[in-house]
């Protein structure tokens, strides 16, 4: 994906398929300010999160439960902030985004096509 005016943009969120969406454009379509409020949304989840983390873990009183929630829930804040840091990272071309890669879901078949919404 290259930068510049016409670009793909990967969107913070997956086909029904589980597989990567894109949209292409300039960034000024509704599907890009869709993604914008969504990005934006994920990344303020996942720093509450991680202040809840950090009280959670500061009390050293858990349940087993517990963890294993914080960890689901912590698993899930991570893999949306990569999403969007590799989104991103491919506006910016930089070549040090260039080892990136959004993981593909187990039932993924390998080298499954991104799908791609106008916008």
């Amino acid at each position: 994906m290259t930068g510049g005016t016409g670009q793909l943009r990967l969107l913070p969120w997956a086909s029904p398929e589980g597989k990567p969406c894109y949209v292409a454009g300039n960034g000024a379509g509704y599907l890009s300010r869709l993604a914008d409020d969504m990005e934006s949304a994920q990344l303020e989840l996942a720093g509450e999160l991680l202040q809840e983390a950090r009280r959670v873990l500061g009390e050293r009183q858990w349940t087993a439960g517990e963890l294993h929630l914080l960890t689901v829930d912590l698993a899930e804040a991570l893999r949306s902030v990569h999403r969007i840091a590799v989104s991103r990272g491919e506006r910016l071309h930089s070549p040090a985004c260039d080892g990136l890669d959004v993981p593909e879901d187990e039932d993924d078949p390998p080298g499954a096509r991104p799908s791609v919404e106008p916008g």
